[in-house]
């Protein structure tokens, strides 16, 4: 059964990510699932680190991206935004280029809370970073 709250589509979703860091990283939406969102994300120069390594941070951009845009279509979008509020990270593997693919699926829907798991993999499907995500869902200001 889906999670998604509404018709939602990858397109409406790419939408959102206009002008934004999800741009400016390169981060690509690829599927979405009846209970999960894929994305890719490159390895070049606007994500590598100094020592030509992925940096730590555009693998947490990518975790938290899934999980943003995840939480955001699983509520009512006209009375709930979904925020970040805690993010883990453990980098297992380096990546020097190509893609890592990130695969954003729930632990936990609630209605005050919403905990995601990203796991991120090189083109080989080798591991390279782990990540949970915890989204609040608040009450969207009236007016």
């Amino acid at each position: 059964m889906p999670i998604w709250h509404g018709d939602i589509d990858l397109d409406f979703m790419r939408e959102r990510g206009k002008g934004t860091m999800i741009e400016t990283l390169g981060i690509e939406l690829v599927e979405l699932g009846e209970d999960y969102l894929t994305g890719r994300m490159p390895v070049d120069h606007r994500t590598r680190q100094p020592a030509g390594l992925l940096h730590g941070g555009a693998s947490v951009a990518l975790a938290e991206t899934l999980a943003s845009l995840g939480a955001t279509f699983c509520v009512d979008r006209a009375k709930h935004a979904c925020v970040g509020q805690e993010i883990n990270a453990n980098h297992i593997r380096s990546a020097t280029e190509g893609w890592v693919t990130g695969v954003a699926r729930p632990y936990h829907i609630g209605r005050s809370s919403q905990v995601w798991e990203v796991r991120i993999t090189d083109e080989r499907d080798r591991l390279v970073c782990i990540s949970r995500v915890t989204m609040a869902v608040i009450a969207r200001q009236a007016g």
